[in-house]
């Protein structure tokens, strides 16, 4: 079925590609950003050029419109919640948010949505303005399933890969062992689950096709240590990884954690989507992302 669509977020990274998939796909789609990235869609899409973060703008933005889905990818804030709640109410029929693996705490158990109940996490009476991001996606999500009137899915993402991805956190492993810098990881065999940027976009078009509620993680199948990782740069670059135990700022490896951290997606497969195999893209991308930074 056809939809009418708005999505926060949609100009970089797997906010693009999803709005690609839903515009293959037919749907009325409406896209609301700081208008700071150009895109392709041309007259596809409908525009709202505004700040989200702007309670007042955003309302004004949007008027009286209604919407069947609203996909919100960049809410990093408790603050930010509370006016969507209020803002979309008796407007929107499932509203699918973009959150985080990092809701969660590292252990030798992979994870389920189970571990972190934003249901029943207690909210403070005023939020801080300084948060970390951990701790702002988990207010986020407790904002939006215990406050909204309307049904939401809230997608816990572990790191997201691909040629598109603007933190470049693979691309940071390549370059710093082709030009022999050191990497600092505090946990080489420590195991991580990753997903690619199409991957992550195909799981929330299929959310807003169903009537589903509640977090869900998202994962390609199986996971992978740096130190595979590094094996592989080694393979395809020639050149052996600078490794320190010695971690600053500078030299701190994107995907370096004490402990493992494997996300279970048995929920959301059970429910129909087929996650990808992570041997079958990852190795190709590490390959790619090489060859195309030694030309």
């Amino acid at each position: 079925m056809l939809k009418k669509i708005l999505v926060l977020g949609g100009t970089r990274f797997f906010g693009k590609r999803l709005v690609e998939q839903l515009l293959n796909e037919g749907h009325d789609v409406t896209i609301a950003t700081r208008g700071n990235n150009d895109d392709s869609f041309g007259q596809s899409v409908t525009r709202i050029k505004v700040d989200r973060t702007d309670s007042t703008a955003l309302k004004l933005a949007l008027g009286t419109s209604s919407f069947d889905v609203v996909y919100d990818n960049i809410c990093y804030k408790p603050q930010d919640a509370e006016e969507a709640v209020k803002l979309f109410a008796d407007r929107v029929g499932q509203y699918i948010l973009t959150s985080s693996g990092s809701v969660y705490t590292f252990g030798e158990q992979r994870l389920v949505e189970s571990d972190f109940d934003p249901y029943h996490y207690a909210l403070p009476p005023a939020y801080e303005q300084d948060i970390d991001y951990a701790e702002a996606k988990r207010l986020v999500e407790a904002v939006f399933m215990q406050k909204a009137s309307f049904p939401v899915a809230a997608v816990r993402f572990p790191i997201v890969l691909g040629h598109d991805d603007y933190t470049r956190r693979l691309h940071f492993h390549i370059e710093h062992v082709q030009q022999e810098l050191p990497i600092g990881i505090p946990n080489l065999d420590a195991k991580m689950t990753y997903i690619r940027s199409d991957e992550a976009a195909a799981l929330l078009a299929w959310l807003g096709q169903t009537d589903l509620k509640g977090p869900f993680n998202a994962s390609s199948h199986g996971e992978l240590s740096l130190r595979e990782i590094l094996e592989m740069l080694t393979q395809e670059t020639g050149k052996h990884p600078r490794i320190t135990d010695e971690v600053n700022e500078k030299n701190s490896s994107p995907f370096g954690i004490p402990e493992p951290f494997m996300l279970d997606i048995t929920k959301a497969s059970a429910a129909g989507f087929s996650f990808m195999q992570l041997q079958e893209w990852f190795p190709k991308l590490v390959r790619e992302i090489v060859h195309s930074s030694a030309k």
